[in-house]
């Protein structure tokens, strides 16, 4: 993580263009074989910066209390995940915004930010499966799949287009308000198939 974070904090100071690899492996305090021991380019530098997002998120709907339906445990995720000194900072909010800033115009890192929101998705089907079952691990269904699709894209637009702007990370126009909104927008989805999908 240390790596991501030198790595992070070079390409908002410098930008990315002028963030050479061996300049994040000394801000990281390696050598440069090091850096590319892990990542083979600096954009994907940037990955366990998004992957802990993205696992802070479908953790937080694991963890949501039993007791609610998928659509309230995905509300409540995004409220635990995405409010400014709830579970994450105002600061961390605002890396994230100047990162998906970057996106925008560098289609490596694009590439980075695509391959992590997948990843997160599989692991919301996952999730999701386990939530519609007796809270063990279960199939992820075709039904399961789409539905870990539609709920991870209705946060990911969100959170892509607050930090497009330049709201405050708190209120109604942050990431976890605009993501709230998307998700009731989809009320009448069906989050859980009633049986399993046929081959």
């Amino acid at each position: 993580m240390e790596i991501a974070r030198a790595a992070a904090g070079l390409f908002m100071a410098n930008g990315l263009r002028a963030t050479r690899a061996e300049d994040i492996a000394r801000a990281a305090g390696i050598a440069p074989r090091t850096f590319y021991r892990y990542f083979a380019t600096k954009e994907e530098a940037l990955a366990p910066l998004f992957t802990a997002g993205a696992h802070r998120w479908t953790d937080a709907v694991r963890e949501a209390p039993a007791g609610l339906t998928v659509a309230e445990a995905l509300r409540h995720a995004v409220r635990h995940t995405l409010t400014p000194g709830t579970g994450v900072s105002a600061t961390s909010l605002e890396w994230v915004r100047t990162l998906l800033r970057l996106t925008e115009s560098h289609p490596a890192l694009t590439k980075v930010w695509a391959e992590i929101c997948q990843a997160a998705e599989r692991k919301l089907a996952e999730v999701l499966a386990a939530r519609a079952g007796d809270g063990t691990p279960g199939q992820v269904t075709p039904s399961l799949r789409f539905a870990a699709a539609v709920a991870s894209a209705a946060v990911r637009v969100a959170v892509e287009s607050w930090a497009a702007g330049d709201t405050p990370a708190g209120g109604p126009g942050g990431p976890a308000a605009l993501a709230v909104r998307n998700l009731d927008a989809l009320r009448d989805f069906p989050w859980t198939a009633a049986e399993p999908d046929s081959p």
